[in-house]
């Protein structure tokens, strides 16, 4: 069996983190490097590698993710704007490969990529 990714342990609780939502598809919590003043991430209950590891029975779970994201944002305060960013991979820098949202606000953040 397959060793538990960083974020399966934070949703089984098996290690601490600054969760601010939790259902039985999603979990919410604060990243502990953050990019922005609000940076939370939103990962699937469920262990997906990647983006491009998505099947159709996912879809109830990827839907909550978009849901959860406006929730949190709303709870932040982050009615000026917000970005919501998924890697896939390496040339994505994915860094754990456990689907997740990066919910990213609280400033302006200016333009998605490097020119």
């Amino acid at each position: 069996m397959a060793e538990k990714t960083l974020f399966e342990k934070i949703v089984a609780r098996e290690i601490p983190a600054d969760i601010v939502y939790q259902d039985d598809l999603v979990t919410a919590f604060r990243d502990i490097n953050p990019q922005a003043p609000t940076h939370v991430l939103i990962v699937t209950n469920e262990p997906i590698p990647t983006a491009a590891d998505v099947e159709p029975q996912h879809e109830p779970a990827l839907g909550r993710l978009f849901t959860v994201a406006r929730k949190v944002a709303e709870q932040e305060g982050l009615e000026n704007g917000y970005r919501l960013i998924v890697n896939c991979k390496d040339d994505a820098h994915q860094e754990v490969y456990h689907l997740h949202v990066h919910l990213l606000g609280g400033r302006p953040l200016g333009p998605l990529l490097a020119r």
